[in-house]
């Protein structure tokens, strides 16, 4: 279970938010809603520990993540809104590489796999460089395929997606509620996922 009590952000002179209690139990979803410069992207990096909250903690199974150090980050995935696609490597190389560097190793055929199902069939072998826009998001978002992380945190991952890959990443959200892991998602979107519990947090400007 992850929980977070009492926590504040303060980015240069602004406090983004503050006292902001809520947990995640296994099965469950959290979607985090807001206008630009709210704090989603700054809470999520706070949980999976990329930076530090002003006030307040966020504990994993009951202890500190502080305390935890690496056993809390091998069961954490994060993905933001920026891609983090290398433009020189092929769509599988980037795949198994940031899988790879995630704890996960994934063959060239799990791989190949993976990004059909993601629709890029045919670009596998491709450099990213060539991928569009909505390609490159799809890239990104593969990992979920191949990922059993316990924690997903996931920043506006469906921006500039199709409808048919919006719905093919709301199914991989999905099977990860399934399987008793959680997902915690800043989108603007409706999230059309099942789950054992939903919970929605917008944070105000």
């Amino acid at each position: 279970m992850l929980e977070v009590e009492n926590l504040s952000c303060v980015r240069g002179d602004r406090r983004l938010f503050s006292s902001l209690n809520f947990s995640v139990q296994p099965g469950g979803l959290l979607q985090l809603t807001g206008p630009n410069g709210s704090g989603k992207t700054s809470l999520l990096r706070i949980i999976c520990g990329l930076a530090p909250a002003a006030d307040g903690e966020v504990r994993w199974q009951g202890a500190s993540i502080r305390s935890l150090g690496e056993e809390y980050f091998t069961q954490v995935t994060y993905i933001g809104h920026r891609h983090g696609v290398k433009d020189e490597l092929t769509a599988i190389e980037n795949l198994r590489v940031s899988s790879g560097l995630g704890g996960t190793d994934v063959s060239e055929p799990e791989a190949a796999n993976i990004l059909r199902k993601m629709g890029l069939g045919g670009r596998e072998h491709l450099p990213a460089l060539f991928l569009s826009e909505g390609q490159r998001r799809r890239l990104a978002l593969s990992r979920l395929g191949v990922c059993s992380k316990a924690l997903w945190l996931l920043d506006e991952v469906l921006t500039s997606l199709d409808k048919a890959a919006v719905a093919l990443v709301s199914s991989l959200i999905e099977e990860q509620l399934d399987k008793g892991g959680m997902a915690i998602v800043a989108t603007h979107q409706d999230l059309n996922v099942s789950a054992s519990s939903f919970q929605r947090i917008e944070l105000a400007p």
